[in-house]
């Protein structure tokens, strides 16, 4: 999705408004997917963490929303190319030359003097602001997945350090090599192009990855195993039953998430087409399919299929999907969306086979079927997929580019989460985390429960009280 930077036309060119219209709803969707984030893994958070888990969502908003403005959008897609890995923060900072014309930024202007870009070269222009804008919103929800991993026990403080560092050193370089035209991207000079050619400066064997399996999904999915073995383990992991304390908030979340997701996909488009057209179908597909999935694999395992596999199943299918729904079929997608589902609901149980805490599953879900959904766009592409005589040539650069993206992030992630943890630390106290981090943290409580008459009823203060004996007991004790 790299913006083609063109020079001045003789005539300006006019903004496509049915696209620009398309992108703004799509820009807000993928918005609102945070905030169904943040229900999603608050309500399979105990009710004495569910304000922090909330809390690491919504200020992943505040911080990403501001560092992208200033360096995030020019690190992503500004002119100026460093070695493939990242573009010059500073060429478009503050979105310089990109919500106005600036002189001495080269840009295209269109007939109502803003700058504009056309991304494909397909004629549909639109305002370079509102591109930045739709991308500053798949940063906030990249960085966001992350906190689910470590649910429970970190300072809110570090959290928000995190988000900023991780953003500027592991988001923005690979969101710029994979859509920026860099080194995973389907550009001359990149991996692929190195493997199997370039043709007019375009690889012959190009990387699918419509919407973000390996800028989204997979680097969430490695950055959270990551912070979840050096932060380790919360107290009681593996003894103690850490059940979600709210399950219509994580089915409410899901449902925003799914609602959200046709902007992140579709969107990615830029235009009101039949290929977006295509895409909303295959979404939907995939994630029905994995519903399915998961929920077989729950009757055949565990004896119920449950409504938390439910909302799980949604969320892996969304993002095996998100890489390939512009390049597969109805019927492929099904496919995908049901393996996904089966697949991720195996690798949830993973964590207690090895020992790592990921609190509500981001490597079960966002790596294993971000993972497949990368590969499984080489198997089902209806143009170049194995599975459609296309030969395995797409299915070596899938892989190939899903494992550098999982190792950049991987190290780099390692690098900042040990730094941190040396400097800031990460853990709360323990005696925080037996009480409540959100009480420790924000000094509030998600559900104020006061006992009186035998029945329970709301009170400002964060214990219950009984009303019979005058004495006292943690909220926690009676909710969690």
């Amino acid at each position: 999705m790299s913006p083609a930077l063109m020079p001045l036309a003789a005539e300006p060119p006019a903004i496509d408004p049915a696209a620009t219209a398309f992108m703004i709803i799509c820009a807000a969707l993928v918005l609102l997917m945070t905030p169904g984030l943040a229900l999603f893994y608050g309500g399979m958070t105990r009710a004495k963490s569910v304000l922090n888990m909330m809390m690491m969502s919504f200020g992943a908003m505040g911080v990403a929303g501001v560092v992208y403005v200033l360096w995030g959008y020019s690190m992503s897609f500004g002119g100026a190319d460093v070695a493939g890995i990242f573009a010059n923060p500073f060429d478009k900072f503050g979105l310089r030359g990109v919500a106005s014309t600036v002189e001495g930024v080269t840009t295209t202007v269109g007939a109502d003097g803003m700058p504009v870009i056309d991304v494909f070269g397909a004629g549909v222009w639109l305002p370079e602001v509102l591109f930045a804008g739709f991308q500053l919103t798949f940063a906030i929800i990249t960085v966001a997945l992350i906190s689910g991993a470590i649910a429970d026990r970190v300072k809110f403080s570090t959290w928000m350090v995190f988000v900023a560092i991780w953003l500027t050193l592991v988001y923005f370089p690979i969101a710029h090599m994979v859509w920026g035209g860099g080194l995973l991207s389907g550009a001359e000079g990149g991996i692929a192009g190195a493997m199997y050619g370039s043709t007019d400066g375009v690889a012959n064997v190009a990387p699918i990855d419509f919407a973000g399996g390996t800028v989204v999904h997979i680097n969430a999915g490695i950055a959270g195993l990551v912070l979840a073995l050096v932060v380790g383990k919360r107290l009681g992991f593996g003894k103690t039953a850490m059940r979600p304390h709210n399950v219509p908030l994580v089915m409410i979340g899901a449902g925003l998430l799914w609602f959200g997701w046709f902007g992140f996909n579709a969107g990615s488009e830029l235009a009101a087409d039949g290929l977006a057209s295509l895409v909303w179908v295959n979404t939907t597909a995939a994630t029905a399919a994995a519903i399915l999935g998961w929920l077989l694999v729950e009757k055949i395992r565990d004896g119920h299929a449950t409504s938390i596999g439910a909302a799980s199943g949604v969320v892996a299918g969304l993002v095996a999907i998100t890489p390939a729904c512009g390049s597969l079929s109805p019927v492929g997608s099904l496919v995908l969306g049901a393996v996904a589902g089966g697949l991720a609901a195996l690798a949830v149980g993973l964590k207690y086979r090895f020992g790592y805490d990921d609190s509500l599953d981001v490597v079960g879900v966002h790596l294993v079927a971000g993972l497949w959904g990368t590969v499984g766009a080489g198997l089902l592409a209806t143009e170049t997929g194995l599975f459609y005589g296309g030969g395995i040539d797409q299915t070596v650069v899938q892989v190939v580019i899903a494992l550098a993206s999982l190792v950049i992030s991987a190290v780099l992630t390692l690098v900042i989460a040990l730094a941190l943890k040396a400097t800031m630390g990460w853990r709360v106290s323990e005696d925080d985390e037996v009480a409540g981090i959100d009480a420790a943290e924000h000094a509030e409580s998600g559900y104020d429960l006061v006992a009186r008459g035998g029945r329970l009823g709301v009170s400002s203060a964060g214990v219950q009280h009984d009303a019979r004996h005058h004495e006292e007991v943690t909220t926690e004790g009676a909710t969690a």
